[in-house]
């Protein structure tokens, strides 16, 4: 049966279809629908962990017991995750492991630009890179077979083009998920020193006899068109190579990025007379055929930096690019701004009002970072907040204190913020941490949490109590507000500031995207008394804008939230 299927769908299908028994994964573009996907199916257990270590080690835990199993992330996530994988490369496997990671080239919606496979390399772990859904599809279902034949883990990388664009998909057997026998092997599965020292040498043999599979094997694969021109190159940017010069160059295709083959290589380029290297990110298989003693043109024409695209390839190659279509006329800019009625916008303008430092993290608060709110000092990664607001103020000092706050939401918090504010509490310094609880996993598109009482298929589940987790954790103050009410939003800032010692404020209010939300009516300017003094103006909410002079609300995006109202001194919104 052929389908039409986006790449992570693609993938979600290759695993169950390869026997899976169970997934566990944390949400994060352009990952998130893998899981998504996976957790349609029935027959599997389905789970979203608090964060990509935690989902790892579950995986794990499932190979240990003779389940096929899988995570998934995005590329920060595999960061968190490195802790458990470095050690599941000297473990091996009982069941099948795969762990997907999706990297992100241009940065849609991360905070940096990591190429995933430094991590295959540095864990010695094999990882395959499929170039369409197709692939997508094989390479899932065939990881399972590659990981238990070769006792390992298998990264399976994904980027943001592959995982989210469609191409056609023909879904082969299903595999049903069987359990493996289970028995206790110390030697092979507890990594104390005087155990992991032996598996070494395990490892290294592994990535020998993965090295030798490479150099023939499904994932690499050659097409000979020409001996002028040869390029190796792997993932989407084949797609771009073979759309820019179709059959008029010699391509060798990576599908496995780690190991990666050396004979086929060597022979490959003794075949045409100049070799290009075509990778997006870093000179991962440049550096490798550089230093087999063959030379490339690698990265001196092809950037480390974005996506590459048709246009850029053919660019670089001195080929003529192809017309684009442009507007007549220029089209404003559109910068990202959080939703209309979002629950964060009124916290951020206390927070913006009243100069405060705010150390800010991942996730559509991050908003809160661009005009006219400009609200955020600082974003760094998942949980850096609460813990970089302590280090602000014990550099800075008490004046610090009481002026600085960490910005967090409640899926974050659950996911790494907990032992920042341990630290806090136990170290002891004044500092103010806000959990803005809109109840979801708003960025990556409504995914449940421990902290929203609903799993992942929409279950009840148990449900974490921030504030009695925040006092269980060391903080004597926390307190409950309303993000939509300005003064007491103030207030409770104000107040918590001033106090000596760490406190912790719950912005509370569900996402308004939330299709259990109701809505109020939308507010309306009454224009002969409206002043034109712009101050609504300075929430940044996209429902308000200026039309003849006077302000003017969009019935079709306002919620009714009334935060702007509470702004206007002239009793003009209603």
């Amino acid at each position: 049966m052929k389908q039409l299927m986006i790449g992570n769908q693609a993938v979600a299908a290759g695993l169950y279809d390869g026997g899976l028994g169970l997934v566990s994964s944390y949400p994060g573009t352009p990952s998130t629908e893998i899981t998504e996907f996976l957790a349609k199916y029935e027959d599997i257990h389905s789970e979203w962990a608090p964060n990509e270590k935690v989902a790892c080690e579950v995986a794990f835990g499932a190979s240990l017991a003779g389940a096929r199993s899988a995570c998934a992330m995005k590329h920060v996530g595999l960061n968190v995750a490195a802790d458990p994988l470095f050690t599941l490369s000297y473990t091996g496997v009982n069941g099948g492991m795969v762990i997907c990671v999706a990297d992100d080239p241009a940065m849609h919606s991360s905070q940096n630009e990591q190429d995933s496979r430094h991590y295959a390399i540095a864990s010695k772990v094999p990882m395959l890179e499929p170039a369409d859904s197709a692939e997508a599809y094989a390479f899932a279902k065939s990881a399972f077979e590659l990981s238990e034949k070769y006792d390992t883990p298998v990264l399976l990388r994904m980027c943001t083009r592959i995982a989210h664009s469609q191409s056609v998909v023909e879904l082969g057997e299903h595999i049903p998920a069987v359990l493996k026998d289970y028995a206790k092997d110390p030697a092979k599965y507890i990594m104390m020193p005087g155990n992991a020292i032996k598996r070494h040498p395990v490892v290294e043999a592994r990535t020998a006899a993965l090295t030798e599979l490479a150099e023939d094997c499904v994932y690499n694969t050659v097409e000979m068109h020409s001996d002028e021109v040869g390029i190796i190159t792997s993932g989407c940017s084949y797609l771009y190579v073979k759309e820019v010069l179709g059959d008029s160059a010699s391509i060798l295709k990576i599908g496995m990025p780690n190991p990666l083959p050396v004979q086929l290589i060597k022979d490959f380029a003794a075949k045409v007379k100049k070799l290009y290297v075509i990778e997006e990110l870093d000179p991962i298989i440049e550096t490798h055929v550089r230093a087999l003693g063959i030379d490339c043109v690698g990265k001196e024409l092809f950037s480390p930096l974005g996506e590459f695209s048709q246009q850029t390839i053919a660019a670089a190659l001195g080929m003529a690019t192809r017309a684009c279509v442009t507007a007549d006329s220029p089209i404003p800019n559109r910068p990202p701004m959080m939703c209309a009625g979002c629950p964060h916008r009124g916290m951020f303008y206390v927070l913006a009002k009243k100069k405060i430092t705010v150390m800010g993290d991942i996730g559509c608060y991050t908003l809160g970072a661009v005009p006219p709110l400009s609200a955020l000092d600082s974003t760094l990664c998942m949980g850096a907040s609460v813990s970089g607001l302590h280090g602000f103020n014990v550099a800075r000092g008490a004046d610090a204190e009481g002026k600085s706050v960490a910005v967090i939401g409640d899926s974050t918090f659950m996911h790494s913020g907990m032992t920042g504010l341990v630290n806090v509490a136990y170290n002891a310094t004044n500092s103010t941490v806000i959990i803005l609880d809109n109840s979801i996993t708003g960025m990556t598109g409504h995914q449940q949490n421990p902290t929203t009482g609903y799993n992942i298929k929409g279950d009840p589940a148990a449900k974490v109590d921030l504030e009695a987790l925040c006092h269980a954790l060391g903080i004597n103050r926390v307190r409950v507000v309303d993000p939509y009410d300005l003064k007491a939003c103030e207030t409770a800032v104000m107040e918590e500031l001033a106090a000596e010692e760490p406190s912790v404020i719950i912005s509370r209010r569900p996402c308004v995207l939330l299709k259990s939300v109701k809505h109020e009516a939308p507010l309306k300017v009454e224009a002969d008394k409206c002043r034109s003094c712009k101050r609504c103006m300075g929430l940044g909410c996209p429902a308000i804008s200026m039309k003849d002079g006077k302000a003017h609300i969009d019935a079709t995006l306002c919620v009714g939230c009334g935060v702007c109202k509470q702004l206007c001194a002239f009793d003009a919104i209603v």
